[in-house]
């Protein structure tokens, strides 16, 4: 079971690799009661995603062996993006892809410009996971999952150590949740640090299959989504960050498709933050939540920047 001690350990191994983002305080959302402050990874270098810290923890971690045969995994953009950058900075080579035909440009555009070769599969993210696993079997590369593997959770993790680090204060942290690996990182070391913090995970209305899974007692490593602009959040969680979400996970709130974005368009008009609707989706639901966090120091994840040129000029069309 995943512990600090590997988060404390990835950041070792990789902490000369990746970028310590701000934590920004938003001086809109914050009050005479509480302060609020944003973790801003999508100010990553180049990937502009909180992703490249699972990939980097996890390729740095193999042996000479496992770096000669290449790697692979199946994402919705930016777990793919993240590790074809980190594969050909490491020199590990072939990188394969496989990724939903629903994938923004701008992911799969940095998927081929790092040398990887880009698989789209499937109508989205359960289908193209789906297929995705059979044709791994068949390559014989490893695979870096970003929701399954120990060493790519302790990647994510290091979000909460950096946050814990910079601000002791911090009493809540939210998190956006897709397979569930990042919220269950920074979740483990946060918790260790102080007990009494609380994470709380937040989901898109047309996929909410943590919240689904707890209410239900099911792991939905499937879950059959409605339409949405939350590319990064759509689809099923992982058995391991399910297996630990009782220990982890203090409550999931669930945002409806028009809040968060909205919530886009604030960030960047109010905030001069331009990031992914799967990032905004945490600044929204602190907004409908104020009065449940009031008296708190919370810190929201934002996970990446990497919004497709057509969806930010029509939300820019329909809330600026």
């Amino acid at each position: 079971m995943l512990t600090y001690k590997d988060i404390e350990l990835a950041y070792e191994r990789m902490k000369d690799h990746i970028c310590k983002t701000p934590l920004e305080k938003s001086f809109r959302l914050s009050d005479k009661d509480s302060e609020v402050f944003m973790k801003l990874e999508n100010q990553q270098p180049v990937v502009k995603s909180y992703k490249i810290r699972g990939a980097m923890s996890k390729l740095m971690n193999l042996t000479k062996e496992e770096r000669k045969r290449g790697v692979t995994a199946i994402s919705s953009g930016n777990h793919g993006a993240a590790l074809a950058y980190t594969a050909s900075k490491l020199d590990i080579h072939p990188t394969e892809i496989f990724v939903p035909e629903t994938t923004p440009f701008p992911k799969t555009e940095k998927m081929s410009c790092f040398g990887a070769k880009v698989n789209k599969v499937g109508k989205d993210y359960d289908e193209a996971h789906h297929i995705g696993e059979q044709k791994i079997k068949e390559l014989g590369l490893i695979e870096v999952n970003p929701c399954e593997d120990p060493v790519c959770i302790a990647g994510a993790g290091t979000i909460g150590l950096e946050i814990c680090n910079e601000n002791p204060d911090i009493d809540v942290i939210m998190v956006p949740i897709g397979g569930g690996g990042l919220i269950t990182g920074i979740s483990v070391y946060a918790k260790h640090v102080n007990p009494k913090i609380e994470v709380i995970g937040v989901q898109t209305e047309a996929s909410p299959a943590m919240r689904k899974s707890l209410e239900d007692g099911v792991c939905y490593e499937y879950f059959e989504a409605t339409e949405s602009i939350c590319d990064a959040l759509i689809g099923g969680i992982a058995k391991t960050p399910y297996a630990m979400a009782k220990k982890c996970i203090d409550g999931v709130i669930i945002v409806k498709e028009e809040d968060l974005a909205k919530a886009t368009i604030e960030m960047m008009k109010y905030e001069k933050i331009l990031c992914e609707p799967s990032s905004a989706i945490v600044y929204a639901a602190y907004e409908q939540n104020r009065e449940r966090f009031k008296g708190k120091n919370v810190a929201l994840v934002i996970t990446g920047g990497n919004i497709r040129d057509e969806l930010l000029k029509t939300l820019i069309d329909q809330y600026y």
